[in-house]
C-alpha cells in the first residue's frame, strides 16, 4: 500500500496558494540552470551538473527503528517529487542517493560519510534517534556536511550543520508537563523510556521540571534496551505506585509491546493518565488504536489538524504511499526539510554549504502542514505544541494547542 504510484501531477500549480505548500513556493517562478551556472553555484565540488544536484536520505528502513522512520522516508520523497514536477531546484532535478541506517549509529555514521565523500551529496536528509544524529555529527562537521533532521528531541546542542525540523525539549517536554499537570492537577509521574540518549536526557529535564518548577515528585524511573518487549514487571510495578501520570518515552518497535501489555495488564486510559513523547500515527500503526484509546501524545503535528494546508498535504501522501497510510510527527518535520533547503539554496543562489546555512535563518514557511514556521538563528524552528488523544481508530484529537514557542536548546537550569 505505500508502494502505491501517481501518475499525476501532485500538487496542480492552478490551485490557490493557501491550498497547495508546492503550489505557494512555485509562485516564484522557475529558475532554469542557465541562469545559474554550475561554476558559480557549486564552488566546492558537490555532485552538482547543470541538470541533476544529487542529495541523501539517511534513516534505518530496516530494524527496531524501521516503524518510525518509513514514514519520514516517504515524506521527504513526496517533497522532492513535488520539488522537481515544479522544475527543480535553480534549473536542476534532485537526484536522491538513500542508505540505510539499519538501526545501528556506528552503521549511520558509515553511511554518512559515504554520502560525503564518496557521493558528494549537497544535503542530507536523515536519522531519527538522537544516537543516530550523535553518531553522525562528527562527520558533517568535518566533512561540512548540511544534515535536515526532523525528529523531536532533548535539545542541548546546536551546529551550523544542522538544521533541526522537529522539536526541542522546551517545546515539548516541558509544555507537556505544564499542561498535563495543570489539566490533570497531577502531582506523581513514573518515567519510562527507552534506553539511550534522548530517554535519558529528555527524562533528566522532566525529573527537573517536575521537581523544581510543578512542584510533584518523580515515584520511579526506568529504561529498557530498544527492541525490548517484556514489560510485565514494570507494569506490576506502575500498578502498585498508582502514579498519576505515566510519562513515556518508550521508541520503536518496543511501543507496540508495550501498550498491548499495558491494556492486557488493564492498564487503560479510563484508569490511569498517560502522555508520551515518542508515540505518533506512524507508531500507532503498528501498536493498534485500540490499544492507545484515551493515552495522550504531546506533539507538534497530528495527522487530524483541520487546516487547507495539511487536508493538500494529507491527500497527495496518500495519492503517493496508499489510501492506508499515515502520517506521524517527524515525517511532517522530514516533509519541511526539502522544502526549507530549497528555499535557503534560492536565497544563496548556490548549493555551497556555507552560503546555504547562512541564508537558513529567518526563513518562513506559511503553509507548512503543521502552519507557520520560522527558521531560528539557532537552526530550529517556532512551533506550536499541541497535546492529541489518541481514539480506537488511530487518529488524535487534538486537546490542546499553545501559542508558537521560540525555540531554545540550552534552557538554563535544565543542562
Amino acid at each position: 500500500m505505500r508502494l502505491a504510484l501517481v501518475s499525476r501531477r501532485l500538487f496542480s500549480l492552478r490551485r490557490p496558494p493557501a491550498l497547495a505548500f508546492a503550489a505557494l513556493l512555485a509562485a516564484t517562478g522557475v529558475a532554469g540552470a542557465a541562469d545559474y551556472p554550475t561554476a558559480k553555484v557549486n564552488t566546492t565540488k558537490l555532485a552538482v551538473t547543470d541538470q541533476v544536484v544529487k542529495v541523501g536520505i539517511l534513516h534505518s528502513v530496516t530494524g527496531t527503528m524501521a516503524i518510525s522512520e518509513t514514514g519520514s522516508v516517504e515524506a521527504e520523497k513526496l517533497a522532492i517529487k513535488q520539488i522537481n514536477d515544479m522544475g527543480g531546484i535553480l534549473g536542476r532535478k534532485i537526484e536522491i542517493i538513500q542508505e540505510d541506517g539499519a538501526s545501528d549509529w556506528p552503521t549511520f555514521a558509515e553511511k554518512s560519510r559515504k554520502l560525503l565523500v564518496q557521493d558528494r551529496v549537497a544535503t542530507v536528509f536523515g536519522c531519527w534517534t538522537s544516537a543516530s544524529r550523535k553518531a553522525v555529527l562528527p562527520v558533517f562537521e568535518k566533512e561540512n556536511g548540511l544534515l535536515y533532521y526532523p525528529t523531536f528531541y532533548e535539545g542541548l546542542e546546536q551546529s551550523k550543520n544542522v538544521i533541526y525540523t522537529g522539536q526541542e525539549a522546551t517545546q515539548q517536554i516541558l509544555a507537556g508537563l505544564d499542561w498535563i499537570a495543570k489539566e490533570k492537577n497531577a502531582k506523581t509521574f513514573y518515567l519510562i523510556g527507552s534506553d539511550y540518549i534522548w530517554p535519558r536526557t529528555s527524562m533528566k529535564i522532566a525529573r527537573k521540571h517536575i521537581e523544581n518548577v510543578l512542584k510533584g515528585t518523580v515515584v520511579a524511573e526506568e529504561y529498557f534496551p530498544l527492541g525490548h518487549t517484556n514489560f510485565g514487571s514494570v507494569i506490576n510495578k506502575m500498578k502498585l505506585k498508582k502514579p498519576d501520570v505515566i510519562y513515556s518515552a518508550v521508541v520503536g518497535g518496543s511501543n507496540v509491546a508495550w501498550y498491548k501489555q499495558l491494556k492486557a495488564a488493564g492498564v487503560t486510559a479510563e484508569k490511569q493518565t498517560l502522555l508520551t513523547i515518542s508515540v505518533t500515527e506512524d507508531e500507532v500503526l503498528g501498536i493498534g488504536g485500540e490499544n492507545m484509546k484515551g493515552f495522550y501524545s504531546a506533539m507538534k503535528y497530528f495527522q487530524s489538524l483541520d487546516n487547507a494546508n495539511n487536508k493538500e498535504f494529507v491527500k497527495s501522501f496518500k495519492a503517493m504511499w496508499g489510501a492506508d497510510s499515515v502520517i506521524g510527527d517527524v515525517t511532517q518535520a522530514a516533509y519541511l526539510g526539502p522544502w526549507l533547503w530549497k528555499e535557503a539554496v534560492e536565497k544563496a543562489g548556490s548549493f555551497d554549504v556555507d552560503k546555504v546555512v547562512a541564508a537558513s535563518p529567518g526563513l518562513e514557511l506559511k503553509t507548512a502542514p503543521e502552519g507557520y514556521v520560522k527558521v531560528h538563528p539557532n537552526h530550529h524552528l517556532w512551533s506550536k505544541l499541541r497535546v492529541g488523544q489518541w481514539d480506537a481508530a488511530g487518529q488524535a484529537k487534538v486537546v490542546y494547542e499553545s501559542e508558537l514557542i521560540e525555540p531554545n536548546p540550552f534552557p538554563a537550569g535544565y543542562q
